[in-house]
Formats: C-alpha cells, structure tokens, sequence
C-alpha cells in the first residue's frame, strides 16, 4: 500500500510538474500600415489544435508547453508568418499578399477582413493617391469607385466637388455622403456666402491619409443611420508604425492650362456677324447711315472702326503654377508610436485672380499602457487662403470677358483697364480689389481601449472638429461696385464647433472552431454649433484703406446663430458558421433636435447574409477558383440633412419705426421626421487563379420614402407652404468591377475596370404636381421623371424660308412654329448619365512604373445656357463663339443658326437649342517614376529615392461644345434649387491640366 501510495505521488508529481512548465505567450498583431488586425490565427508550429485567434484589438492570449519553439501566424489576405518565441511576449507584424479580395478594410466602428464583408464598400488606398497633386481628397474616389458619380463642377480652386452615391436620393435635402475622420463625423456644410461653395474638405492634405470606404448599401452603412441614405465616406489618416524612425520628404512643382478654350469672333469676323444683325434693325431703315453710327449711339464709344483685335478668353486666362512639401517623420516601439506631418500647397490656378494656398501639420500618437489598455489620439490643424474670383453669375467674373467685343481694348489711351467696354470689364476688381476667404480648421480625436477580458474590448473615442472661416472682400473706387460708395468693404465671419463621442464594447469569440461571433453595442452623442456673423462698411478715404475700420459709413451688420444634436444607441451582430455562412445584422436609433417633437427619434435595422462559395467540398479544391461570394443585404437609412429649425414655428425680429418687434417667419410640422430610404442589395465577389483575377457584381434598389418638401396650404394665416413629408423617390442599378494582374514577373501590368448604371424616377410629389422654376433653367422634378429633366421649348432649326428660328408646337414633333409662346413645353433631355465608371493600368519595369487612370461618363445632357448670350447669332453686343458665322442667309438657307437681328430675340430663349450630349472620357491622371536603385540611395543615407512625372486631365474626347463637360452650375441659393437644376452651365470655368515633377526622399 505505501509503495501504491509513494508511485501515485511520484506520477502527480511528474504531471504537476509537466503542467507547471507551461507558460502563457501574449501579443499584439498588426498590419503593415500599423493597424490592428483581429481574427487572425496563431498556433504552435507543428500542432493543429493548440490555437486562438487575436481579438478586435490585435491582441492574443495562448499557453504553450515549455519547449514549444515557434508560432505561426495566419490570416486571409496576408503572408503566412513564423517567429521565435523568445520570452513571453511575441508581436507580429503581417505582410500583405497580393491579393485584392482579403484585405482588411475598415468598417462602421471598427475593421473587417474583406473575405467576411457582407456589405458594398468601395476603397482607395494611399497607394492609389500617390504622386497626384490632388486638389482634394475627395477627388481620388473619381473613376475609382463602382457607383461613386464625382463631378468637380468647375476649375475654381477650393470649390466643393458634387458627390453621389448611388445617385440622388433627395430633392430639398442635402445629397452628399457623410464623411467620418477617424471615428469623428464631421462637418461638410459650407459655410461661405457664394453659390459656388467652398470646399470643407480642401483643409485635409491627401498626403496624411491611409485609406478611404465608400459604404454604399444599407448593411455597410445604416449603422451610421440618420445620416446614411447618401453613402458614408470612412477616411483613416495615417498612424505611426513599430520600427525605425522613417523620414520621409516630397516636393513636386509643376504648371497648369485649361483643358479648353472657347473659340470666340476676332475683330472683322464680330463685325461681319453684329453688321448683319443691325442691317435688320434701324441700320438697314434708314435711321442710322452706317453700322459704326448704329454701334456708337448704342455704346457711346467709337470703337467699331479701331485696329483693336482683343482676344479676351485669353485676358480671362492665365498659365498657372502649383507647389507642395510635405514632411513625414514616424516611428516607435512596442510601446509608443508617432507620426508627426507637415505640409504646404500653393496652387496658382489657371483664372486670373484665382489662388489656393494650403498649410497644415498633423501629430498622431499611440501608447501601449500595458496589456489590456491602450490610448492615443491625434490632432490635424490647417490653414487655407483662397484667393476668389466672383460667382459665374457676375459680370465681374473672368470668364464673362468672353462677352466683350474683340474690337474694344483691354486699355484705354492712358494705360488704365478699360472702363468703357459695352460690359463690365472684370479685371478692374481683380486690379482693383480683394476677394479672400480665410478657413482655420482643427480636427482632433482621441480614444482609449480597455480589455476588459480577452474577448471583450471596450472603447471611448472623443473627437472635435472646429472650422472658421473669414471672407474679407474689398472694392476699390475704381470698380463697379466700389466707385459709386467710395470704397466698398466686408467682413463676414462662420464657425462650426462640432463635438462627438463615441462609446463601444466589442466581443470577440470562436466557439468549437465552428462558430465565430463578433458583438458591437454602443453609443454616440454629437453636437454642433454654427456662428455667423458680418459687417459691411462704405466711403473709405482712399484705395489703400481696406478694412471697416477705415469705413465712413457702416452700412449693414447681422449676426445669427444655430445648433443641432445626435444621440445614438448602436448594435451590431456578425457571425460566421464553418467559415463559410455569414450572418449579419446592425440597427441604429438616431435622436436629432432637427426633427418635430412627435418624431424625434428614428430606429434603422440592417440584415445580410453570405455564402462563400468556394469552401464547399465541391469548390474548395480548385485551382481554378479562389474566391467565389455570394451576398445580399436589405435596411433603411435616413437623411436628416435639412434646416435644424424646420419643425418649428419660427419668429423674427422687425425694426417697427425705431422700436424692436417679431413677426411670424416660418410655419412649422411637429410630426416632420426623416426622409428614410429602403435599401435592398445583391453582389457576387468572384476571384480566378489566386486572384489573378477578380471581379465583383452588384444589384441594388433604393427607395427613398417622405421626402421633405414645401407643401401649399391656405394662405389664411400668412403662410402659403409649410414643409412635410411628402415624396417618394427610387433609384436602382448595377455595379461591375474587375481587377487583373495581367503580368506578374519583373515586367508587372494589372488592369482595373469599373462601370456603374443607376436608374432615378421621382414616385410621388406633393398632389402629383411638378417642380420647375422656368425661367433661364431647364430642370424639373415631375411624377416618373428622373429628377431635374430638362423641359421647355423644343427646338426644330431655321425656318428656311425666311431665316425664323423655329420650334416644335408639341411633344410629337411635327408641326412647327416661329412662335416661341405657343410652342409647348415638353421633355428635352436627361442630365443624369446612363452611366459612368473608370478604366486603369498600371505597369512596372524594374525600378521604372508608370500608371494610368481614365474616367468615362456617358449619356447625360447638358443644357449651356451661357449659349443664350454667346451662341446667339448676333442678338445683342455679345460677342459670339465662332459657330453662329453659319447663320441664315437668302443664299445659305440649310442651316441651325437663325438670321441675325439685333435685339430682336431671334431663337434666343431658353429652349433646347444649346442642349447638348455631355458624355466624355478623360484621362484623369499619368504617373511615370522611377526608383533609384537601392545601392546609390544607401551611399547616401537614403533609405529611397523616387522621382516622377505626373499629369492631371491630360486630354479629354467630348462632342460638349462648352467649356468642359464635367461641369454643374449651382441652381440657387437653396438646397432643393442646387439638386434640381443639374447639368447647366453658365460660364464656368473648365479643368485645369497640369503637369508637374517630383520626388521623394526617405531616411
């Protein structure tokens, strides 16, 4: 019994100490870019069972006997990696494989391996920014993102790009996606007084960010609620990574020109074409001898017979120049990482007067605490100086010096600007004046995450975005406007304080090695200030006196004030089933002040659901296929992007001879709400030969329900309209990218495809009954319609008998009349493409690679309406572009330009004349560089050297005979006016080509 006994304790003893030389190895798993990466798999080397997988941090926990050796990290999408384990802690830092359908990419609150996305998501990554003097960053989604429209508008510098997920969702709110800087939703109001509004999203150098998400459908963004119905843009800025200090510099300077000019009259040709058009008037009868007399008692000047030739496009026009440093210092250890940036842009542009300087700098700091706490945050400040020019509305604008006749010149006999010219003469403000806007803006967020255990992460970001901006004009006493105050000055002032926290708790499991499950819940509170004020002041002493300070007279003054809240409840369930079925489903419950108190708050659910494919026993050993997904998702989202006071009946303050009183300014609905959009997706993601090539295919069908729109009420209470929910819309389409890496040895050459159609119909109004505004616009919202078709008078041509314009009397196009009032309004033509998208190669040699990236549109329309002035065959002093040469003569009868006759409005109304196709393919951007070679960089110091040439709108094939098709004029002042008058253009400036040089430098 003793010796039992004595080999029973002998045998625990031994197992005892077997159990006791275990030991516990901890880490943390990143990326390349320094990111956290979860779910990736770590074992001992040689085992299969003794195993886990890193949390929604990066982080891992595994015991392992004493004499393991080796673990292996794996995971989808990045190279397999071993390490040594040497103490009780082993960080790994994955490499990417070159594969396009497993990247990690970033979700709603958090990161997602792409091979479990359910959602649509489309991505650019800094890669795909580099060497390109971007404007904005904005502007590196365009052509690159399936069912992201992008329309630069103008080549005005710092103006807003028109943005559009999946088309148009909205006819009174705003259609612009919501932007998310690193957690913090941040302000994308413009908050200028042009029409032509600045951009908020120009104070972001292109240069600081990591990687931007376009979520489109409602799995991928209604965890964003409220706000998500036009997509959510998720940009991730740039952090510091584990290693060596990295100093990184670049430099590029370059030039820019128009991409176009407009061919205008010179001097004889303005002259035969105006002669004509005064031969029908009083000149041809007799009250005037001859065209010269006719010309001077009209203008007051005696220019008809001068040897003057202006060519004024030219005057309006200028070569530009551009210039950029930026500075990269990052680095740390398993501790603490840095990054610490700087940058500076100076963009002359192509408009004279116009200029665009950009400063900032940007620190980013994370810090391991200790096991399970990490904090960090960052801070990114900016300065931007945008040196304006006037709305394409004033005849001060540089592009209105079209209308100047070529027989006046730019200086008069004393060597001053021209102030006898039959139009304004734009350059005296430019010489004469002052047009700055000055924006200020910080973002900053900072974060802290606790492990509360191994599976559940809790984590609290906090995050503030402040934006001031400052327009100081001044107009001297020479200009138009200054010299009958003398002096004009302004001062107008806008901030935005925006304040946002977040609050999540992640849990992270793997049950049986079957059943992976991630739980998101949380919280979000946002509130946001807007200040305006401004002054205006007159009679200065001289020119050199600009400020208000030095005014005489302070003319006017306002000030106002406005704020809106969010608080939000998130959730979100992802589970995944034998690493193949995918399960998925988000819900989100928005409160905002900008809604009626009857319904202040709006819950937004979201349900999807995967299969991938390819790891069924059937697919799963093919060489053939190596991704194959399929994917659906059905959810709402809302759009509460409106007036914060919409809701509410509103007072205002009147002067009442001298004593301060209120009036009734706006009759509010309690029961206002959002304008909800119900999305149903459909997608396959498909991959061949490793991903050698890969494609994905999406269906989509959005309708957007209780639209907000002005309804007419009786007009007894002093209010004709109030706003309700009243409106439906629908958009549906189809998405097709593919990827391929067509050469994959040292010669290397990959190809990138996309192409989008999106179908937009308007359901229901208001009793059914139309929107059009007439006048000079063409746009229109009408009951199974897209919204703002073009509608009015049809055009038919020159009547060949008599020289009329002509039109169609009806929508069947038979008849016609020289009547243009009883011709009647009908369907003209469709500013929304039938579709659009981008085609890409990029090829490397060595240390030589060269990359280019084109972007097509097709089937839109586009209504010129500067044609009305200046392709109007001599209607009035205008001068014209080259084509109205072609006009009606009694020997010329076959022809689209009527006779000219002046002032007589001859075919010169609104109507489809100057429609035209406004589809075009341009190549966006050329990057050649080269890498110096590694040995001559080391003999120096240098980590790498790069140097390259790049060019931006280099060429563009269009039929558009205007300026440049990718263009929109602001409709107005309001909201509702900008998204129904889509596709016009009124003197707006074109692209600007431009070509630079560059380098980079690394220690």
């Amino acid at each position: 019994m003793k010796k039992l006994l004595l080999s029973f304790f002998l045998s625990f003893c031994v197992i005892a100490s077997v159990f006791a030389q275990d030991r516990t190895i901890s880490g943390k798993v990143t990326s390349g870019t320094g990111e956290p990466l979860p779910g990736v798999s770590v074992y001992v080397k040689g085992t299969s069972s003794n195993g886990t997988q890193t949390n929604a941090t990066g982080d891992y926990k595994i015991t392992v006997a004493q004499n393991a050796s080796t673990l292996t990290f794996t995971f989808v999408g990045y190279k397999t990696k071993e390490i040594a384990i040497r103490g009780n802690s082993v960080n790994a830092n994955l490499e990417e494989d070159n594969t396009t359908l497993s990247d990690v990419v970033v979700v709603g609150y958090g990161t997602q391996s792409k091979r479990d996305l359910l959602g649509s998501q489309a991505r650019v990554t800094a890669a795909e920014m580099k060497d390109r003097p971007l404007a904005t960053v904005e502007s590196a989604l365009q052509g690159k993102a399936p069912g992201v429209f992008i329309n630069s508008s103008s080549g005005k510098l710092g103006q807003a790009l028109q943005i559009r997920v999946r088309g148009i969702s909205s006819i009174s709110a705003s259609n612009q996606p919501l932007f998310v800087i690193d957690g913090v939703p941040i302000v994308t109001e413009a908050l200028g007084t042009y029409t032509e509004a600045d951009n908020p999203l120009a104070a972001i150098s292109p240069d600081d960010i990591e990687s931007m998400e376009v979520l489109k459908d409602a799995a991928a963004a209604a965890i964003y609620g409220a706000r998500a119905s036009n997509g959510v843009v998720l940009i991730t800025t740039k952090k510091g990574k584990q290693g060596r200090t990295n100093i990184d510099f670049g430099y590029y300077a370059g030039f820019s020109d128009p991409t176009k000019k407009g061919e205008f009259l010179n001097a004889d040709q303005y002259r035969q074409l105006l002669n004509e058009a005064f031969k029908y008037n009083n000149y041809d009868g007799g009250d005037y001898a001859n065209a010269a007399e006719m010309w001077e008692d009209y203008t007051g000047t005696t220019d008809w017979n001068s040897s003057n030739n202006t060519n004024w496009v030219d005057q309006g026009f200028k070569r530009g120049h551009t210039q950029q440093y930026s500075l990269n210092i990052n680095g740390g250890d398993a501790k603490t990482r840095f990054m610490l940036s700087g940058n500076y842009n100076n963009n002359d542009g192509i408009i004279v007067g116009n200029r665009y300087v950009r400063t900032g700098g940007r620190l980013s700091l994370d810090h391991t605490v200790s096991k399970i706490l990490d904090v960090g945050g960052a801070i990114n400040i900016s300065k931007v100086d945008n040196y304006r020019i006037s709305t394409d509305n004033a005849f001060s604008n540089p592009l209105q010096l079209n209308a100047l006749p070529p027989i006046q010149p730019v200086y008069d006999e004393t060597g001053e600007l021209n102030r006898s010219t039959v139009y304004y003469n734009g350059l005296i403000d430019i010489a004469n004046g002052k047009n700055l806007s000055t924006t200020y803006r910080t973002f900053a967020n900072a974060f802290a995450s606790l492990k509360i255990t191994p599976d559940l992460v809790f984590r609290s970001e906090y995050g503030f975005d402040f934006n001031n901006l400052e327009e100081e004009q001044f107009l001297g006493s020479k200009t138009q406007d200054g010299g009958s105050t003398g002096g004009y000055s302004s001062d107008y002032m806008a901030k935005s304080i925006n304040f946002n926290t977040n609050n999540t708790l992640n849990y992270t499991k793997i049950f049986n090695e079957k059943h992976s499950l991630n739980v998101l819940a949380g919280f979000a509170f946002q509130d946001t200030k807007f200040r305006f004020s401004s002054v205006e002041g007159t009679t200065l002493p001289s020119d050199s006196f600009t400020k208000i300070a030095s005014a005489a007279v302070i003319s006017a003054g306002n000030s106002s004030e406005t704020r809106h809240t969010f608080v939000s409840y998130l959730a979100r369930v992802n589970y995944k089933f034998q690493d193949k079925y995918l399960l998925s489903a988000s819900i989100r419950t928005d409160g905002s002040s900008r809604f009626g108190i009857n319904n202040r708050y709006g819950t937004f659910p979201a349900v999807s659901a995967g299969w991938i494919i390819n790891k069924e026993n059937f697919l799963k050993d093919s060489k053939t296929i190596s991704q194959l997904k399929l994917r659906a998702s059905y959810g709402l989202t809302g759009n509460a992007e409106i007036g914060d006071f919409a809701s509410r009946n509103l007072y205002r303050g009147v002067n009442y001879a001298g004593v301060g009183g209120t009036r009734p300014f706006q009759l509010g609905d309690p029961n206002l709400t959002w304008e909800t959009t119900q999305n149903f997706n459909i997608g396959l993601d498909f991959g061949f030969f490793n991903d050698r090539i890969s494609s994905t295919v999406e269906y989509y069908k959005k309708k957007t329900t209780d639209l907000l729109l002005n309804a007419p009420i009786a007009a007894t209470n002093g209010f004709s309209s109030i706003t309700q929910n009243i409106g439906d819309m629908q958009n549906q389409g189809f998405e097709f990218s593919l990827n391929t890496r067509n050469f994959i040895g040292e010669f290397k050459w990959s190809t990138s495809f996309n192409i989008s159609l999106n179908r937009n119909k308007v359901l229901r109004l208001v009793n059914d009954q139309p929107i059009f505004t007439g006048g000079r616009f063409l746009g229109r919202v009408a009951v199974g319609e897209p919204l703002g078709y073009f509608y009015g008078k049809a055009y038919a041509g020159v009547d060949a008998a008599n020289g009329d314009a002509i039109y169609y009397i009806d929508a069947s196009r038979t008849a016609t009349t020289n009547d243009y009032s009883l011709a009647q309004n009908q369907k003209l033509g469709d500013p929304n493409p039938k579709f659009f998208g981008g085609f890409g190669n990029h090829f490397s040699y060595k240390n030589f690679d060269l990359d280019i990236q084109t972007q097509f549109v097709s089937g839109n329309d586009i209504y010129n309406m500067a044609g009305v002035f200046q392709s109007a065959n001599g209607d009035y002093f205008d001068n014209q572009t080259i084509d109205q040469l072609n006009y009606w003569t009694p020997t010329n009868r076959v022809t689209m330009i009527p006779q000219p006759r002046f002032n007589e409005g001859n075919g010169t109304s609104p109507s489809s004349r100057w429609i035209q196709d406004g589809s075009y393919l341009r190549v966006k951007s050329v990057v050649l560089g080269y890498n110096i070679p590694k040995a001559f960089a080391n003999k120096y110091k240098m980590q790498n050297l790069r140097v390259f040439v790049s060019a931006i709108n280099l060429f563009t094939i269009t039929g558009y005979k205007g300026y440049d098709p990718e263009v929109n004029t602001p409709g107005g002042a309001s909201i509702q006016s900008a998204n129904i008058q889509l596709g016009h253009d009124f003197y707006t400036p074109p692209q600007a080509r431009t070509i630079t040089f560059g380098l980079n430098l690394g220690f």
